[in-house]
């Protein structure tokens, strides 16, 4: 009972940075025996002590231009004031730098799915970012002991299986490019962060080669794992693993023999929130506890069997096991779910638990043993490039109550498990929260995003019956910004695509789109033939399958209770802007005007009409949105999709006639992804 009231005590402590109400929680230690409920009581009384003695160092400074000097180290600078995260482009390599720039806050999600720098730097224990306007100086670091180690590890390797080696060895993955993409598609990303896997290697290493120490190779393991630890740097995962390791050892050498693992598990997570309480926020710590979680609660319960079944058995169930508690946020944050992942994990962790020994050797003898590492980690990426065509589950973002419901789902499932209720009962409470949580999607829905995809357009227009409109996708580069965005937001597939006019940052990313995306029907307008943008959107129509539909003035569209009235283009204009794709949307009584990047001169010949939405033209060029279009169509709303640009978008005249005309400005740089109900 003390290992738990120390750990859910730590937690109750540690989540006061979320909610003030999370002392509530300590009612719960009503119920347990006087020493534990004290004990639980000090952990909480711990972790609050920490947090009020953790300050932010830059809180003064925000906002204003700074110089900074440091040691650089995997993008961010180690002041004696604090670390502070760096951004630069291209990315600085390490070194000591003294630089110049503007201190900002890191910036939350800009798009559904999108990556929330601000979570993710919280979860690291820091508070700022460096934005650099001038590298004022800069020295190379005299090789370390690391950078020599990692000499040893690469000499001899090719790139990919170089790259493979120091992400399972060092925990560097930068350097994987594609083949992290082919782990993850694969159920296999686990495997690349530093964690139980490889501490358990090490320490059984570690303990076989110190054997004739007695039982003093205990203490000299631990020490070794701390100074592995010190080596690659504090990944939330490796953290956890390293504390675990080091309590069964202790466990060992006092001859307690070993400790269980929930009791290990609450321990840990003790330490490690008395130590780092930001550790809270770290999705990697969060998978790595409720990875190790899952395995304590459900193996010790499920049935042996014999011989290779049982080979079988371990592996699937410990795969399933480590996933029953970590499911949920996989999708919340991955959005996809590969259904190989049992059949990935039976193949190839038997080949890593030979590769990541070989790696740690290959670290200490260098290139004598480059064959052997060269023909697994060939085979192993060889591998994983396969499993990574299997077939994927996609699934939204999660509300908090879809949260809820699933855990309450799990819950009835593992007192089943212990004897605590019947399988029966267990299993229709389940089916109930299962069916409490698609009950929100049945729901119609009918909504208007302004994604942000930087300095371009990409419109998602949802109608009942998961009914999807895409209008433009923004630049090629901005097409896994623009996936994510979909993939959060639950779209599987597009029934309307509509391409304004073929300029890179409307429909460049649209090619990509149609290559991974179901679509129904691409609307373009007519043929530029000279244009190998347009040229390269009707081929890929083609090569997918989907129909190509060429519209133009007087074009009508019913679809889902919505109707797309086009104004434009005649079909006649010479200049691209002009033939831009111009269509008013209704769905139930509210009208969105989308004119694509179309001037002011071809705006008169548009049939006034009152409008709740403008999509502003150009990106808020002065050439478009003018007086007369404001006056005819009155909008309420006016959206501006408008990243960093040399241009001066949007315009100060542009913005200018918006207020005079009492209309509300939204903009996807200042805002991220905007959302408009449509009802």
């Amino acid at each position: 009972m003390i290992p738990y009231a120390l750990g859910l005590g730590a937690l109750l402590g540690a989540l006061t940075q979320l909610s003030p109400w999370a002392f509530l929680g300590l009612l719960g230690g009503l119920l347990w025996p006087q020493s534990a409920r004290w004990l639980g009581l000090a952990a909480y009384s711990a972790v609050l002590l920490r947090l009020a003695l953790v300050q932010d160092p830059w809180a003064a400074q925000i906002g204003q231009w700074v110089r900074l000097e440091g040691h650089l180290r995997d993008g961010f600078l180690h002041t004696t004031q604090g670390p502070v995260y760096v951004h630069h482009f291209p990315r600085l390599k390490d070194g000591f730098y003294v630089l110049e720039g503007r201190l900002l806050r890191p910036e939350g999600k800009r798009n559904p799915g999108g990556f929330d720098q601000q979570t993710w730097l919280r979860g690291l224990g820091v508070s700022a970012v460096l934005r650099v306007g001038r590298v004022v100086q800069f020295q190379p670091l005299p090789k370390n002991l690391r950078q020599q180690l990692k000499e040893q590890l690469l000499s001899g390797l090719s790139p990919p299986v170089a790259a493979l080696a120091s992400a399972l060895t060092l925990g560097e993955r930068r350097e994987l490019g594609e083949a992290y993409q082919a782990f993850q598609q694969a159920g296999l990303a686990h495997a690349l962060a530093l964690s139980g896997l490889h501490v358990g290697i090490l320490t059984g290493f570690f303990l076989l080669a110190l054997y004739p120490l007695g039982p003093w190779r205990y203490l000299a393991t631990i020490l070794l794992l701390l100074g592995y630890l010190w080596l690659v740097g504090p990944f939330p995962s490796l953290v956890r693993a390293v504390i675990m390791a080091a309590l069964v050892l202790l466990g060992l050498f006092v001859g307690r023999g070993r400790v269980a693992l929930l009791p290990a598990l609450s321990l840990a997570l003790f330490v490690h929130l008395l130590l780092e309480p930001h550790a809270l926020f770290s999705l990697s710590a969060q998978l790595s506890y409720l990875a190790v979680l899952g395995l304590a609660l459900v193996l010790p319960r499920l049935p042996r069997l014999s011989g290779w079944k049982q080979w079988l058995w371990a592996s699937i169930s410990l795969t399933l096991a480590a996933q029953l508690l970590t499911l949920p946020l996989l999708l919340h944050h991955f959005h996809q779910l590969p259904l190989v992942s049992p059949l990935s994990n039976l193949l190839v962790l038997p080949l890593l638990s030979l590769l990541v020994p070989l790696g740690f050797l290959k670290l200490l003898l260098g290139e004598v043993l480059a064959w052997a590492v060269e023909g697994l980690g060939r085979l192993v990426l060889g591998l994983v490039g396969w499993l990574a065509q299997g077939p994927q589950l996609y699934w939204g973002e999660i509300s908090p109550a879809g949260f809820a419901l699933y855990y309450l789902g799990v819950l009835p499932l593992v007192l089943a498990l212990y004897g605590r209720l019947r399988w029966l009962r267990a299993a229709s409470l389940s089916a109930t929260a299962a069916l409490s949580s698609l009950l929100p999607q049945s729901l119609p829905k009918a909504e208007l995003w302004q994604l942000d995809v930087g300095q371009g357009d990409a419109t998602l227009v949802r109608l009942p019956g998961r009914v999807e409109i895409l209008v433009d996708g923004g630049r090629g580069w901005a097409y896994p910004r623009l996936e994510r965005a979909l993939r959060a937001l639950g779209v599987d597939d597009i029934d309307l695509l509509v391409a304004t006019h073929p300029d890179a940052d409307h429909v460049e990313a649209l090619v990509e789109v149609m290559r991974n995306f179901p679509v129904g029907v691409l609307l373009t307008g007519p043929p530029v033939r000279s244009d190998s943008l347009d040229r390269a959107l009707r081929q890929t129509a083609q090569a997918q399958g989907i129909r190509v539909v060429e519209v133009r003035q007087g074009f009508r569209l019913r679809l889902a209770g919505a109707e797309l009235r086009f104004l434009g283009p005649q079909g006649l204009e010479l200049e691209d802007n002009a033939r831009s794709l111009v269509f008013v949307l209704e769905y139930a009584g509210r009208k969105a005007l989308f004119t694509g990047d179309a001037p002011a001169s071809v705006e008169a010949r548009w049939p006034a009409e009152r409008v709740d939405i403008l999509k502003v033209g150009h990106h808020g060029a002065e050439s478009s949105t003018s007086e007369e279009l404001l006056s005819r169509f009155q909008p309420r709303v006016a959206l501006i999709g408008v990243g960093n640009n040399p241009y001066g978008h949007p315009s100060r005249a542009v913005l200018e006639r918006l207020q005079r005309h009492g209309v509300a400005i939204r903009r996807t740089d200042l805002e991220g992804a905007i959302r408009i109900p449509l009802r």
